[in-house]
Parts: structure tokens; sequence; C-alpha cells
């Protein structure tokens, strides 16, 4: 198996990150699997302690006695738009992109197993068939998905390119003043509680596009879009500038009157380039029943 590590996984050890795709290899297990150098990371064996990069190549083979079937599963898709080569799916707040070691169902990519079946990219491994990029599990909206490898590598290119667009609605705390402005931080894992991002003078480059769509007494209305794609950027930047999205419980907002799965935020619009040609491909959903909730709230 060959998996190229994307900014999502990048500053993970390599242990770890394996026991996250080898949900029935032990810890131990996969130390002394990594030790015997049966695992290469850019062709060359490395300690378990191994940091990861982003564009690392990590080459191995999983022992066949080890079972990583993820069951296919009859789940609704909301498919936005679809050609031979990819797909779109609106994603739900509250689902999962892919599976984990502790949930390896109900996740977008059961769904698109139980229609697609094998008809899907395998360039990141079984538990990320089919996914180019990820939203978090309670940010909904537009996902890109490659039916087979040479369409993944395609949009890959896009992706780390920034070439295409990706713009995301969000309610935020407190009023913002600029009408439009630039937050340009970088961002990186945090140092105390890894499960988290944050601005950080030694992260990566960061920029985030934000304009106001509307005013409340003590929130705000924005569409951002993202030039960067960092883990969680628009949750850090927001939370940065005292500004936490709505319901983010982990970057500070804490539980607003309406209550809702976590953050108020969906990728709503999508521009890329069709594989495998010139093609401008652009979509918009409308905003989902989150951000139509808490904004019957703040206008009422």
């Amino acid at each position: 198996m060959i998996i190229f590590i994307d900014e999502n996984d990048e500053n993970k050890r390599i242990d770890s990150y394996l026991a996250e795709i080898t949900p029935n290899l032990s810890r131990s297990k996969i130390q002394n699997f990594i030790k015997s150098g049966a695992v290469k990371i850019n062709d060359t064996p490395k300690k378990p302690s191994y940091i990861l990069k982003e564009n690392d190549k990590i080459e191995f083979e999983i022992p066949e006695q080890e079972d990583l079937t993820i069951p296919p599963q009859n789940i609704p898709l909301d498919i936005v738009y679809e050609d031979e080569n990819m797909l779109v799916v609106n994603k739900p707040s509250g689902m999962l992109t892919h599976p984990t070691t502790i949930e390896r169902e109900n996740t977008l990519v059961n769904a698109l197993l139980y229609k697609f079946g094998g008809n899907l990219s395998d360039i990141n491994g079984e538990f990320r068939r089919g996914i180019l990029h990820r939203l978090d599990r309670n940010t909904s909206g537009l996902l890109m998905i490659a039916k087979n490898n040479e369409a993944h590598e395609f949009l890959s290119h896009q992706i780390k390119a920034h070439s295409l667009t990706k713009k995301y609605h969000a309610i935020v705390k407190g009023v913002i003043k600029e009408d439009e402005f630039e937050i340009n931080l970088p961002i990186g894992r945090n140092p105390s509680q890894p499960h988290k991002m944050a601005v950080r003078e030694d992260g990566k480059e960061s920029l985030t596009r934000v304009k106001v769509l509307e005013r409340f007494k003590e929130h705000t209305y924005i569409e951002l879009t993202l030039i960067t794609g960092r883990t969680h950027q628009i949750r850090v930047h927001m939370s940065h500038l005292k500004h936490p999205v709505y319901n983010d419980t982990l970057y500070g907002a804490g539980q607003g009157k309406v209550k809702t799965e976590e953050q108020v935020l969906q990728s709503y619009y999508l521009s890329f380039t069709k594989p495998f040609g010139n093609e401008i491909i652009s979509l918009e959903i409308e905003p989902d029943e989150k951000i139509n909730k808490v904004l019957r709230y703040l206008r009422g």
C-alpha cells in the first residue's frame, strides 16, 4: 500500500498515523512493524517516532490476517455533481468524512462504498477511498470525490496549487466592523493540545478572505474564501481574531442560545477544473438548516 500524506496528517508520528488506519493492529505491533523496516517513508525505513511531513510517501503492506474491510452502508448521498471521473457531494453536519480507529461505520466513505463499490480512488488507502479533502464532522457542505486514481491526482494538483475556489458561510460571535479583509496568519499544531491547531510563528502560511454579509447586535454572518486549506483554518483564524464560529466549543465560542451540532460553518461554493480538460465547474448550494436556524433567531 502506498499513501501520500496531506496537510491534515502532517506533524503526526508515523506509529500514531498507522494506528489510525490499521485499527486491528496494536500500537506495539505497529512499532515493531516499523522497526523491522517493513514501513518505508520516501523509500527509506524510519523510526516509530518519525514526524510526518506533507507529501511524504508511506509504503507498507498490511499483514494478510488483518481485516481492514470498511462495510458499505446504504446511507443517502446528496450528489450535487457527477461525471465519469468524479463527483461532488453535500456532506451533512454530524457525519465523519472517513472511518477512524474508533468509528468505522456511518461515515461518508461507508456511503460511497455502497453506491460506487470499487469505483473509487485508493491512493489514500482503504479508509479514505475516493477522498481528496476533508470537512470536519460538524462542518457541512461540498466535497470532491475521485472515482479513479488518475482523477485523484488531477484534482489533488489543483488543491495543492490552490487553483480551485472554496467558499464558506459562517456565523461568528461579535460584530465585525470591516466589510472585507484578509487574514494572513500561519497555522500549526497546538503544542499542548495536539487535537487542535493554532496560530504560530513557525506554522504554515494560511490565508483567509472574509466578507461581511449581515451584522447583528452581537454576531456577524460572513462569507469566507480559503486561499490555503489548512486544518481548521477558518475556525482557528476567526477564534484568533476573537470572533469564533458560533457554537464552536473547541475554539472558544461556547454554546450559544441556539443549540446546534457544534460550529455553524458550511462549505457552500466550489469551483474547479473538470478532469481531464479545461472546463470550469462552479457549484453553489443554499445555506443549510443549521445556518438558517441561527439566522432566524438573530433576525427575530
